[in-house]
């Protein structure tokens, strides 16, 4: 028996269940998918846009009641200006993106040189029972190297009885003058309607979105 055995062996009880020291880069390797894990989620990709020179983004099929929860990821998204990123849903299938949202938002940031950092709340990129667009990050840099990535999750968004809360997570490389920074934000909020949401779109506030890619994922809990 090997030790890799003998450590696993060590670590489950008598009923049989695996104690959580049995569980370990060596004792698991190659899993593809913990769904029927109690209490995890399973993680079903369901389309996947490629943005070149792109007005917008939008995924106006696969958000419906299929799924508890959806999360959307964009990776390496690159501006054709510096522009803030931002997103708005819809309830007719994407004919209209204007959806009444309340939400928050803060960030963190620290740039490249070292000569600053801060934690704090943005009053500017809120949006209290509004149908703009809402804020995902304030501002993004369009140099070569400069891009943003992150992610949004919004639950249950077929509820004909509740609101469909977001939560969003970004980070990207801003410019100031001659000093790069990065900046991490925080969104979450509301979309003050018991209609169903089916649609949702990603733009920026200036200019299109040259490179990137966006995933829509399922997320079945149950």
């Amino acid at each position: 028996m090997g030790s890799i055995t003998r450590g696993l062996s060590n670590n489950i009880t008598t009923s049989g269940v695996i104690l959580p020291a049995g569980i370990t880069n060596s004792s698991v390797s190659a899993v593809t998918s913990f769904s029927g894990v109690t209490g995890g989620g399973t993680l079903t990709l369901l389309s996947t846009q490629t943005a070149s020179a792109s007005a917008n983004i939008s995924f106006t099929t696969g958000l419906d009641n299929t799924y508890d929860e959806y999360l959307i990821t964009f990776i390496n998204i690159h501006p054709s200006a510096d522009s803030a990123f931002k997103f708005n849903f819809s309830t007719d299938g994407g004919a209209n993106y204007n959806v009444t949202k309340t939400s928050t938002m803060f960030r963190a940031y620290h740039f490249e040189t070292d000569i600053g950092t801060a934690l704090e709340y943005l009053t500017a990129e809120d949006l209290a029972q509004s149908t703009s667009d809402d804020f995902l990050h304030a501002s993004y840099g369009s140099e070569s190297d400069h891009s943003l990535s992150g992610s949004l999750r919004i639950f249950a968004p077929s509820s004909t009885t509740y609101v469909k809360h977001y939560i969003a997570r970004v980070n990207g490389v801003e410019n100031s003058g001659a000093n790069d920074l990065t900046v991490e934000y925080y969104k979450a909020g509301y979309c003050n309607t018991t209609s169903a949401i089916n649609a949702v779109k990603f733009l920026n506030s200036t200019g299109n979105i040259d490179d990137g890619i966006f995933k829509l994922y399922g997320v079945k809990k149950s």
